[in-house]
């Protein structure tokens, strides 16, 4: 009988073993989390279906290059073409997706006809419509503007105009350009936003300034403070953007990654900047979009997510991408997180230093400077099921959205956003009570008071009919039996 009750534990730790070697990993590795995730209205972490998967992972040989990437900095797609910075060896690599992997176009290693007609440094690129190209050549202090076949246009240069510090170098490290051939750039060491230039390579001031930082002690302290200790101390500075890219509909999304641990909310490390740059980003969460909403000062990485690169889908959907802790984050135009994925290593799918995130189609792509290579995500049955609903909503198609959100959900029950996903659809459908339900579930008090506002008004709409006279009644029914008793009481007084 001892015999027997001995075996039985062993038997179940056996069996707790082997279960446990066929779970994916998560929170096993002294990193926190590492793969697909979410969280819920508590902010509590909750496990989720991979939202992506590894297609493949390209490096120097898979595109025919003798010799490996020297610190790439940037990726760029346009179409079906990938521009990679190739920054330590002073190029740019243009290849063509083919399948699962990408073919080797050119490398781009000298503007013909400029001066100096070599890179150094080349930081970021951009490609229009036209096929102009756009390098951020940084360490020779110009932003170069070529044809197709890489022949020199124009510079943009160190601006003279007193608004730029004259004293610093002249280092452009991220660019974006609108449709009318409008530059805007990020250049490291300055902090008054991004530099504005006209086509024609003139200068026109900063837009999109972030606030300056500020902290209640720093102030007082600085007040009470003697000359010389006021002289050692920091000055309140403006925060300077860490990247920058082009939404669908011409608006600058822009992350932040240099920041005070007990800022994060303040900043918003990410923002999306108008014309005049204002940030317009939506944010109607319950947190900020910010990455990891939770960290845990006792693992082996600690602190905030810092959001080095963002890129967006046709639907508004935007992806953000993590330095510390290699991961992505999926928001969707409300602000709300979709997933999160990702994590520090290097397995498939898991980065040491990634530096740039762009999109083919849904696909994503991750550069990591340390691995120089090339990762490459594309959606699972899941994740496709979160981006064809979100599509439907957006065409107006309403009962397509909700039945595929439904879908959602019977992979993923702790997904909340599916549930906001419905409640939307059924209220754009007028079914007010069905998507009160669907927001309550979900905790959503903004669109459940949107519900219950409009759920009122129908119901009263409905219900005028014998609401007005039941008023009218209650109203005019005690006059008419005071009137009546009054009367009474005359007559027999008589």
């Amino acid at each position: 009988m001892r015999e027997r009750n001995l075996r039985l534990p062993a038997l179940l730790a056996a069996a707790l073993l082997l279960a446990s070697s066929f779970l994916p990993a998560f929170a096993l590795d002294g990193y926190d989390y590492t793969y697909t995730y979410n969280y819920d209205f508590w902010g509590e972490l909750r496990e989720s279906p991979d939202v992506y998967r590894v297609e493949s992972v390209i490096n120097y040989r898979d595109i025919g290059l003798d010799s490996p990437m020297k610190t790439p900095q940037s990726l760029f797609v346009r179409g079906s073409e990938l521009y990679v910075c190739d920054t330590g060896n002073n190029r740019i690599l243009q290849l063509r997706r083919k399948g699962a992997g990408f073919t080797l176009v050119r490398v781009i290693d000298e503007v013909k006809g400029a001066e100096p007609s070599s890179f150094n440094a080349p930081y970021d690129i951009f490609v229009d419509d036209e096929g102009w190209m756009y390098v951020c050549d940084q360490n020779n202090n110009r932003i170069v503007k070529m044809d197709a076949e890489a022949n020199y246009v124009m510079s943009f240069v160190k601006p003279t105009d007193e608004t730029f510090t004259q004293t610093l170098a002249f280092l452009p490290a991220k660019l974006v350009v609108d449709v009318a051939g409008r530059v805007f750039a990020l250049c490291k060491n300055v902090n008054k936003g991004l530099m504005k230039y006209e086509a024609d390579g003139t200068f026109t001031g900063f837009i999109g300034a972030s606030e300056a930082r500020f902290n209640w002690y720093d102030y007082i302290w600085k007040l009470l403070s003697t000359k010389e200790q006021r002289a050692q101390q920091q000055n309140f500075v403006p925060t300077e953007y860490e990247n920058i890219c082009l939404d669908p509909e011409g608006f600058i999304f822009a992350t932040i990654a240099i920041f005070e641990e007990g800022d994060i909310t303040s900043t918003k490390p990410i923002r999306r900047i108008n014309s005049i740059g204002s940030d317009i980003l939506i944010r109607n969460a319950e947190e900020i979009p910010m990455g990891d909403l939770d960290w845990d000062s006792a693992s082996e990485i600690n602190g905030p997510s810092r959001l080095v690169d963002v890129t967006v889908f046709d639907n508004g959907i935007y992806v953000a991408l993590d330095r510390v802790r290699g991961r992505l984050f999926g928001y969707d135009k409300q602000g709300h997180m979709l997933w999160a994925f990702g994590g520090p290593g290097g397995s498939d799918g898991y980065f040491k230093r990634p530096t740039s995130l762009e999109r083919m189609g849904y696909d994503l792509l991750v550069l990591d400077q340390q691995e120089c290579s090339i990762t490459v995500f594309t959606p699972t049955e899941y994740g496709s099921l979160i981006y064809s609903a979100t599509e439907q909503y957006l065409q107006g198609a309403y009962d397509e959205s909700a039945e595929t959100w439904r879908r959602v959900l019977a992979r993923n029950g702790n997904y909340d956003l599916a549930y906001i996903g419905i409640g939307r659809a059924l209220l754009r459908e007028d079914q007010y009570r069905e998507a009160m339900h669907c927001f309550e579930v979900a905790r959503d008090r903004k669109n459940y008071g949107e519900a219950l506002r409009l759920y009122r008004k129908e119901w009263v709409e409905e219900n005028a009919g014998w609401i007005f006279p039941l008023i009218l009644a209650l109203l005019v029914g005690p006059l008419l039996i005071g009137g009546i008793r009054k009367m009474r009481a005359e007559v027999n007084g008589r």
